[in-house]
């Protein structure tokens, strides 16, 4: 049986207020932040946390992340960092040590997996995972409390066979645009999930180990209160057909903004 979850940081400014949360469904998530950190470390926080919260559980783990820098220093540079003595091959402390070893420590012993998914774009349990991140950088940020989640619970309905497992993470499509894509129902809305192609994921060779952290500080696109006016949040829900939702997600991508950025920017 595998648990599927997605992992994901937010800071607004990078460094700045900070979030992370990891997601499985809307009964099954945590959250929580700092005043002042990076992007980076909310991602790892992410990940930590959701080792720890599912040490208890003797079932495969798959982490939907899209931090390469994450995916890297968990799964191919870990190793090396440990035998220098925690030191990158040119000889320079290895960034966000502290976090580093608490994931060492939390996945020894574990069974896992980490996937890259592309991040903003719409994939279901990323853009919740990011939601849920973001918001608790902006409640540190306007000085209030954060939502901490329930946790992890409800274990029977959280684990599922591996197949079954991917195609939830994939709202259970098959290919973009495809007229027979089912919908995916959360706790607020019903929205049209959205397929992705393994050929839109690269190589975690093609970058180094110096590439992921020369860019911990990938900004945060939606930005602290970003394009929003304040007052009373209105959500609109529509109803497209898949390929129009193509359109919208390719759309979207192209201008390197989420689907509701991309939207909002229309009406501004």
């Amino acid at each position: 049986m595998t648990i599927t979850a997605a992992a994901d940081g937010s800071a607004l400014g990078n460094p700045g207020p900070a979030g992370w949360a990891w997601y499985v469904d809307d009964s099954c998530w945590a959250a929580g932040g700092w005043k002042h950190a990076t992007n980076n470390q909310g991602e790892l926080k992410a990940v930590l946390e959701l080792f720890r919260a599912t040490a208890h559980i003797d079932d495969d783990l798959l982490v939907l992340c899209d931090s390469q820098y994450v995916i890297n220093s968990v799964t191919k540079w870990m190793k090396g960092w440990k035998a220098k003595g925690w030191r990158k091959g040119d000889g320079k402390p290895v960034m966000n040590l502290d976090l580093l070893k608490e994931i060492d420590e939390a996945i020894a012993g574990r069974r896992y997996r980490f996937e890259w998914v592309k991040g903003h774009v719409g994939h279901p349990l990323n853009e919740a995972a990011d939601e849920r991140a973001r918001g608790a950088a902006e409640a540190f940020q306007r000085g209030r409390s954060a939502p901490a989640g329930p946790g992890f619970t409800a274990l029977q309905s959280k684990t599922q066979p591996v197949g079954q497992a991917r195609a939830a993470a994939s709202g259970g499509l098959r290919t973009l645009g495809s007229s027979t894509a089912p919908a995916l129902t959360t706790g607020r809305t019903t929205e049209r999930a959205v397929a992705f192609a393994h050929d839109e994921l690269f190589s975690l060779d093609d970058i180094g180990e110096d590439a992921g952290e020369d860019h911990r500080d990938r900004i945060d696109p939606h930005g602290p209160d970003a394009m929003r006016s304040g007052g009373e949040m209105h959500r609109v829900t529509l109803s497209l057909s898949a390929e129009e939702h193509g359109r919208l997600v390719s759309r979207s991508a192209d201008r390197g903004e989420s689907i509701e950025e991309y939207l909002r920017g229309l009406i501004i």
